[in-house]
């Protein structure tokens, strides 16, 4: 009987057997041969639980299955509740703009409990914050137990600081990484024996998308990379975002990993997607979850500085891999998934999933990439058509 693997083991195990030759080689040997995985796609138009449970049922077991993911497993599921709750677009709920929906996290930890989970953490480091997760659900007009009574041993965790920990994880990015060679995290990231990353399909400021890859951003504690860290030590009171890391105005806490070249380009096109591939090789993504039930076009929030619209793609996506995930996400927004700077949506950004590919996490080719359940062309909801149509306008 063959063992199930995570993805974090299976690419320690598979790093320390490459030769350090093919590690060194050109980024074009590594993409030729990164992995490949099937990704499930599926229509769904509303966040009813019945609908929810019945369409990712299905999804789960086109790729494999649930239970030899998860079983008698610890898991992390990675949610994207980015920006303060109080900031909304046209009054509409989170979830229905740029968070991922309260339902869809309900969903995925009933079916984990059904399927054998020993136990579910729910994470997220929240903005500007170290208070307790509930909290920042209630002030988002969600009811935390319903996700808590979602399936047994549920907990929530605040990542955004030490949190329950003793100490900071620290994650070597088993590449070398391109902008810091480790990273120090929540506990949570390392106490686990499989990372999901459940996102929302939207477009971002800065990197151009934010997909199951770019959800991983958040796992870093703004206690140490946040524009008010400590310099010696993490300020365990944190309230400020992620700017550090987007413009490398300055360093992290003293305590963690140095950034590698200091004098590389100091703009958050460069920087941050650099950054969420470093997160994604040294915090492997073993199940990608991207929800596109209803979400926003122009940005990752409201606070983008582009004419904004809620929009009903009526789409999920799952996979084993991140970058195919991610890869097929982007086909289905009508987006190349082989572009890269200076072709939408990365006109201003280098592409997540080229520096990914390139550093053998996965491959962004189609034609490599085996899509199971609804073809991408019954489920294309035109992202680039309104990016043009709202970047015509502007000028």
């Amino acid at each position: 009987m063959q063992q199930f693997q995570t993805r974090r083991e299976w690419f320690i195990q598979t790093t320390s057997i490459i030769s350090g030759a093919y590690l060194a080689g050109a980024p074009w040997i590594r993409a030729a041969v990164a992995p490949t995985a099937p990704v499930a796609v599926a229509k769904c138009m509303t966040y009813d639980s019945a609908a929810l449970l019945s369409t990712m049922g299905r999804m789960f077991d086109r790729i494999g299955g649930l239970g030899r993911i998860v079983k008698g497993k610890t898991v992390a599921i990675k949610v994207n509740l980015t920006g303060g709750p109080e900031t909304r677009l046209y009054a509409q709920p989170l979830g229905e703009t740029h968070y991922t929906h309260p339902q869809v996290i309900a969903a995925t930890i009933h079916l984990m409990g059904k399927a054998g989970a020993r136990r579910i953490r729910v994470l997220e480091s929240p903005m500007s914050t170290a208070g307790p997760m509930e909290e920042y659900m209630a002030r988002a007009g969600w009811e935390p137990r319903d996700i808590l009574g979602a399936a047994s041993k549920v907990e929530f965790e605040n990542t955004n600081f030490l949190g329950n920990g003793k100490k900071y994880s620290r994650l070597a990015v088993p590449f070398g990484g391109y902008l810091f060679p480790a990273y120090d995290v929540n506990h949570s990231y390392e106490d686990c024996d499989v990372y999901v990353s459940l996102a929302k399909m939207k477009e971002h400021g800065t990197a151009g998308i934010t997909l199951s890859m770019k959800n991983s951003f958040g796992i870093t504690p703004a206690s140490i990379y946040g524009s008010g860290a400590g310099k010696d030590q993490p300020d365990e009171n944190p309230k400020s975002s992620r700017q550090m890391i987007h413009s490398g105005a300055q360093q992290p806490a003293k305590s963690a990993p140095a950034e590698k070249d200091p004098k590389s380009p100091r703009e958050g096109g460069y920087r941050v997607p650099r950054a969420v591939v470093d997160l994604v090789a040294a915090r492997p993504i073993d199940l990608a979850i991207v929800e596109g039930i209803r979400t926003m076009t122009g940005g990752e929030g409201p606070w983008v500085r582009e004419p904004l619209t809620v929009v009903n793609p009526g789409v999920i996506v799952a996979g084993r891999n991140p970058v195919t995930t991610d890869a097929v996400c982007m086909a289905i927004m009508n987006f190349d998934p082989m572009a890269d700077r200076g072709t939408s949506p990365f006109e201003t950004c280098d592409s997540t999933l080229r520096l990914a590919e390139e550093a053998g996490l996965g491959t962004r080719d189609l034609k490599r990439i085996e899509v199971v359940g609804k073809p991408i062309k019954q489920v294309m909801f035109d992202f680039a058509a309104i990016r043009r149509q709202r970047r015509a306008t502007k000028k």
